[in-house]
C-alpha cells in the first residue's frame, strides 16, 4: 500500500474528529452514509446527539466514541427531517421527510407510522417538535399533531389558525402558562391547561405593543422572556410590550434560546456566523469560524458552543477555535463508478442526468481504505477546482496510478503524494461538438499493459488511447450514433474493447489487433436491438460486466443480454443470448421489464444486479434467482441502485443507492492461488457466537472438511469461489463443542492438505 494511502482509524485531521466502523460479519450489513450535514444538535450530559439527513449519531465527549443509528441498524428510513430529546428521560424521537416517526430508547427503536399512513387530508410534513411531559407536539404543514409518548400513538390534531383551516406551524415553544406556535398568521398561543385546543377559538394572536402583525418564523423562551423571530428581526417580550431587540440586516437562518441568551444563525450571502445576544438585545459575542456556513441549530454547554451546520456537519467552537465532529464517512452520496484497487475501494461521487447533461457535482472522489473514508475534491485540493462531475475511474495495474474522468473537465491522474495532473486541451482528448471548452470523459479502462482507454463523449473521434509512454491515439467509431455518445469501457480476455453508447445507441466492440497505431487491421462490431442486429433486448444500454467465464453481460432498460461467442464476435452470426430465468412456476427473459443499471460478479461467478426495484443475486448462468434485497425486506437504503461492486478478497458487496452507500458481507470471494493464505474468522470462535464462520483464501471451488483431531468428520462443504462458510454445527444440527477442529482443503485434483485450525471456546 503506498504511504500516501495510510490513514488511522480514529483521528483528528484538520480539526475534524473521525472514527471508523469495522467490517460486518457474514450475511450482515453496514452503512457508509454521509454525516457531514447536520440538522439538529442536543445534549444529554456528556453525550452529544446529532441528527443528519441520513441518520443520527451520539458522540461521547469523554471517550471520544461515536454511536451510529441508521436504517442499517434499526431506524425505519433514511431521509431524516429532525430530532427532539425527551427533557427528563432517555428517549429520542426522529422524524422523517415522509412523516414517519421513530422513538429511540437505547437499542430499542419503536416505529410510529400513524402520521405517514393517515388518510386525513392536508400537508402532514413535520417541521418542528416540542417534547413536554408525556406528549410531543409536532409542528406540521396542517397544524399541530399531538403524540402520546406513553402509548406511542397520535392523540389529537389542532389547527391553530384564525378560522380553523389548515395552517403551517414552523416552530413551537412553551412556558408555564402557554403553548406558542409560529405560523404564517403570526404568533398564536393557547393555555397549556386548555381542554379543547382542537377548537381554533381557544387560540389567540399575539401582536401589537411593538410586534406588528404578519408571519412569524420562530419562537422560543429564554429564562422568563418570550422571543420571536420575524424575517430578519428578533423581538423580545417584556411584560405586555415587545422590543425590536436585534437586527443587523443579515439573513437569519436559525434562532435558538437558552437561559439568558439567544443564538442567532445569520448569513450575508458570502459568510455566516452565530451571534450571541442577551435578553436585553445586546450582542455578547459571535461565532464566525470558517466552517460555519449554514447554521441550523446552535447551543451552549459551558465554554463550548455546538453548531449543527448544513454543509460542514457538527461543529464544536471554543475560544474561536473550531473542531468538526462526526463519524467517518463519505461527504455525500455517490452515483459514479466504484472500483477496487488492491485493498482499496475508489468511488466517483459525480453523475450526469438521464439526458447525459451536467449536474455540476463538486464532491469529487472517495477512497475507502482500512475502514476509513477520505475525499479527493475541490474542498480539500483547490488545484482541481475546475473538475466537476467525476463519473468514471480506473487504476493502472502497472504504475498504480488512479485515473478519474470528469464529465466536462477532462481526465485527472492521481499519483503518490497525492499529486495531480489534469489532461484537457493539447492532449488526445477533444472538445464535445457544439460545446467549446468541454472535455467529457464518459468511461475509462486500463489494460494489462498500462494503456488507458478513454470514452471521450461528444468528441469527433470519441475513443482515445493514452499509452503507458504518454503518447495519445484517437479512433473514430465507424457507425453513426447520436451525439457521438460513449460511456462505460470494458476490456475482455481477448483485449477487445466494449464501449457502451448511451442515448439508445447500443454497444460497440473494437479490436485493434494489438497494433493501435495501424488502423488497417482494426475490427468493429455494433450490437443493437433485435435479431440480426446483435439481439439486445433494448438498444438503451446502461451497463457492461465481464464474468469469470469471460462472457460479457449487458444491462439494458429492458433486461439482460449475454455475449458468449467471443471468439466469433466479429462474425455477424454471433448474437447475444437472452437468459431465461425460472421463478416459481413461470419462466421468462431475465429482467425483461427492469432497468438493469449495474451488474457485478462475485468470486463464485454469481451476478449482483441493481435495478430501480432493488438488488438481485442470480446464479452464474442467470437461470436462478438466489436472493432479492429491497428497502422493505432488508437494510438496503433505497431501491434505486446506482452501482454495485464486490471486494474480491472479503466478498463484501458495496451498493451505491440513491440514498447512499451500504454494503453486505457476501459468502463468495475470488480463489487464492495457494493454500498458504487461508484465514478463518472469527477465530477463536467466542462463547455464545451464533453467526456464520468464514474460511477465506481457498483455492477456487475447493472442497473443505471440518474434522475433530482424531479425523472424525464434522462438516463438509465446497467453497464459493475462494471462500467457504460454516454455521458451527455438525450434520445433526448440534453446536460444536469446545476444542480444536481441523480445516482440511482439497483442490480440484483431490489433493488434500491441512490448511488451518479453528478454536471453539464455550
Amino acid at each position: 500500500m503506498p504511504r500516501w494511502f495510510i490513514v488511522l482509524l480514529c483521528i483528528s485531521v484538520t480539526g475534524t474528529r473521525l472514527c471508523a466502523q469495522g467490517a460486518p460479519p457474514l450475511g450482515q450489513w453496514r452503512e457508509h452514509l454521509p454525516f457531514n450535514n447536520a440538522l439538529a444538535v442536543q445534549l444529554r450530559g456528556e453525550a452529544v446527539h446529532c441528527a443528519t439527513p441520513y441518520g443520527y449519531f451520539i458522540y461521547d465527549q469523554l471517550g471520544g466514541d461515536f454511536e451510529r443509528k441508521t436504517k442499517v441498524n434499526g431506524l425505519s428510513e433514511v431521509r431524516v427531517g429532525g430530532m427532539v430529546l425527551e427533557p427528563s428521560g432517555n428517549r429520542a424521537m426522529i422524524w422523517y421527510e415522509s412523516g414517519n416517526i421513530d422513538f429511540i430508547n437505547g437499542d430499542q427503536v419503536i416505529n410510529l407510522p400513524d402520521v405517514l399512513q393517515s388518510t386525513v387530508p392536508g400537508d402532514k410534513r413535520i417541521l418542528s417538535a416540542l417534547w413536554q411531559g408525556n406528549r410531543v407536539f409536532l409542528g406540521a404543514g396542517l397544524g399541530i399533531i399531538v403524540l402520546d409518548t406513553d402509548k406511542y400513538e397520535v392523540r389529537d390534531t389542532w389547527r391553530p389558525s384564525t378560522d380553523g383551516s389548515d395552517i403551517r406551524v414552523d416552530a413551537l415553544a412553551a412556558d408555564a402558562d402557554f403553548l406558542y406556535a409560529a405560523t404564517p398568521q403570526g404568533l398564536r398561543r393557547a393555555s397549556v391547561s386548555g381542554t379543547n385546543l382542537a377548537d381554533f377559538r381557544n387560540w389567540q394572536t399575539l401582536s401589537g405593543n411593538g410586534l406588528y402583525p404578519g408571519p412569524c418564523e420562530d419562537v422560543g423562551v429564554s429564562g422568563n422572556r418570550l422571543v420571536v423571530r420575524r424575517q430578519d428581526t428578533v423581538f423580545i417580550r417584556r411584560d405586555t410590550s415587545w422590543d425590536r431587540s436585534y437586527t443587523e440586516g443579515w439573513k437569519m437562518l436559525s434562532m435558538d434560546t437558552e437561559p439568558g441568551m439567544i443564538l442567532v444563525g445569520e448569513s450575508d450571502g458570502i459568510k455566516s456566523r452565530v451571534s450571541l445576544v442577551d435578553t436585553a438585545g445586546q450582542v455578547l459575542g459571535r461565532l464566525n469560524t470558517p466552517s460555519i456556513s449554514l447554521p441550523r441549530q446552535s447551543l451552549r454547554n459551558g465554554l463550548d458552543y455546538w453548531v449543527a451546520d448544513q454543509n460542514n456537519g457538527l461543529l464544536r467552537v471554543q475560544s474561536g477555535e473550531e473542531e468538526r465532529v462526526f463519524p467517518n464517512s463519505p461527504i455525500s452520496t455517490a452515483s459514479g463508478d466504484m472500483v477496487f484497487a488492491g485493498k482499496e475501494l475508489w468511488v466517483a461521487a459525480g453523475s450526469v442526468n438521464e439526458a447525459w447533461n451536467y449536474t455540476f457535482n463538486p464532491n469529487g472522489l472517495f477512497r475507502f481504505s482500512g475502514d476509513t473514508w477520505t475525499g479527493i475534491n475541490l474542498y480539500v485540493y483547490p488545484q482541481i477546482d475546475s473538475l466537476l462531475d467525476f463519473i468514471t475511474l480506473d487504476r493502472d495495474p502497472v504504475s498504480g496510478k488512479v485515473f478519474a474522468g470528469s464529465y466536462g473537465g477532462g481526465l485527472l491522474e492521481i499519483s503518490e503524494g497525492p499529486q495531480f495532473r489534469i489532461y484537457k486541451q493539447n492532449t488526445g482528448l477533444q472538445e464535445a461538438i457544439g460545446d467549446p471548452g468541454s472535455y467529457r470523459v464518459g468511461g475509462l479502462a486500463a489494460d494489462r499493459n498500462g494503456d488507458l482507454w478513454i470514452a471521450n463523449y461528444g468528441a469527433p473521434q470519441n475513443l482515445v488511447l493514452r499509452k503507458a509512454d504518454g503518447s495519445w491515439t484517437r479512433f473514430g467509431i465507424p457507425y453513426l450514433h447520436t451525439e457521438n455518445a460513449v460511456g462505460q469501457v470494458l476490456i475482455d480476455e481477448f483485449n477487445y474493447k466494449w464501449i457502451q453508447s448511451p442515448k439508445g445507441n447500443g454497444v460497440f466492440c473494437f479490436d485493434d489487433a494489438g497494433t493501435p497505431d495501424n488502423i488497417s487491421d482494426d475490427r468493429w462490431r455494433y450490437f443493437r436491438a433485435g435479431r440480426g442486429n446483435g439481439n439486445l433486448p433494448s438498444a438503451d444500454v446502461l451497463c457492461l460486466a465481464k464474468d469469470r467465464d469471460g462472457f460479457i453481460w449487458i444491462g439494458t432498460t429492458q433486461g439482460v443480454a449475454v455475449i458468449q461467442c467471443l471468439q466469433e464476435v466479429f462474425n455477424n452470426a454471433c448474437e447475444a443470448v437472452l437468459p431465461i430465468v425460472q421463478q416459481d412456476n413461470f419462466a421468462g427473459f431475465l429482467f425483461r421489464d427492469e432497468q438493469v443499471r449495474t451488474i457485478a460478479v462475485d468470486g463464485a461467478n454469481r451476478k449482483w444486479v441493481g435495478t430501480r426495484n432493488g438488488v438481485w443475486l442470480i446464479s452464474p448462468d442467470g437461470q436462478q434467482i438466489i436472493s432479492r434485497f429491497t428497502e422493505t425486506n432488508s437494510p438496503l437504503l433505497s431501491n434505486t441502485i446506482n452501482r454495485i461492486t464486490v471486494d474480491p478478497q472479503s466478498g463484501e458487496v458495496f451498493i451505491s443507492t440513491f440514498s447512499g452507500i451500504c454494503s453486505f458481507r457476501g459468502t463468495a470471494t475470488v480463489g487464492a492461488a495457494t493454500k498458504d493464505s487461508v484465514l478463518v474468522f472469527p477465530n477463536p470462535v467466542p462463547p455464545g457466537f451464533g453467526g456464520t464462520i468464514a474460511i477465506r483464501g481457498l483455492p477456487e471451488n475447493a472442497w473443505v472438511k471440518i474434522t475433530e483431531l482424531d479425523g472424525r468428520l464434522v462438516y463438509q462443504s465446497r467453497a464459493l469461489g475462494g471462500q467457504a462458510v460454516w454455521n458451527g454445527r455438525n450434520y445433526k444440527g448440534e453446536r460444536a463443542s469446545s476444542g480444536v477442529y481441523l480445516v482440511l482443503v482439497a483442490d480440484e485434483a483431490n489433493r488434500e492438505k491441512l490448511a488451518t485450525k479453528i478454536f471453539f471456546i464455550r
